[in-house]
């Protein structure tokens, strides 16, 4: 149009800070307890017994399974990253048991016909374990993960650590959990104190 170049700019919408939802370890075992399907209770094992995806735990081969290792492979995750994540022996222990069981072809975990497991079928299973529990707040897949972090985090892991087992690309991502970890908040002296010794 004529006229001089020029320069606008525009400042970027601030992005909000979700606070992740969790459960409590009692409430977890609490639903692990309530999961009497050995094939149910291997998966909420596994979600939250390694802190995966959902997406994750369906792309489980049986081959990603190390027990002599003690170890999980999670192949192709978010961001078409593989990672490597510590097996629990309590959660060897229930995997053996549901393989000896059901017998899985391919899939760690299979559903109709020998395909994968669906996303709407974990789903399912949780909600009614939550429920059995007496969980009245809505569960899902992704709040065991969550947990799990946050679980870790109380425990004194390294949050480098926690981020290297959940395959986050930052640590940034990974420090959410310290706002919801109990041991963030007990490092807090509350000044509100002194108003029971006024």
């Amino acid at each position: 149009m004529g006229r001089e170049k020029a320069y606008y700019e525009i400042e970027r919408p601030r992005k909000t800070r979700v606070l992740p939802k969790i459960l409590t370890e009692e409430e977890v075992l609490s639903i692990l307890r309530c999961t009497t399907n050995i094939k149910h209770k291997a998966i909420l094992g596994t979600i939250y017994g390694a802190g995966l995806r959902r997406s994750e735990l369906i792309n489980l081969r049986k081959e990603d399974i190390l027990f002599d290792k003690g170890i999980i492979f999670i192949r192709g995750g978010k961001g078409k990253k593989d990672r490597a994540v510590p097996l629990p022996e309590s959660l060897s222990m229930v995997m053996k048991r549901y393989l000896e069981l059901h017998r899985p072809n391919y899939w760690m975990f299979e559903g109709m016909n020998r395909k994968q497991y669906s996303a709407g079928s974990i789903m399912n299973l949780l909600d009614k374990s939550a429920r059995k529990a007496g969980i009245e707040r809505k569960v899902t897949p992704h709040m065991l993960r969550h947990s799990f972090a946050t679980h870790l985090h109380e425990q004194g892991t390294d949050i480098r650590y926690i981020q290297m087992l959940l395959g986050h690309s930052s640590s940034k991502t990974t420090e959410i959990y310290t706002y919801v970890s109990h041991r963030f908040h007990a490092k807090m002296k509350n000044p509100s104190a002194v108003i029971l010794k006024s």
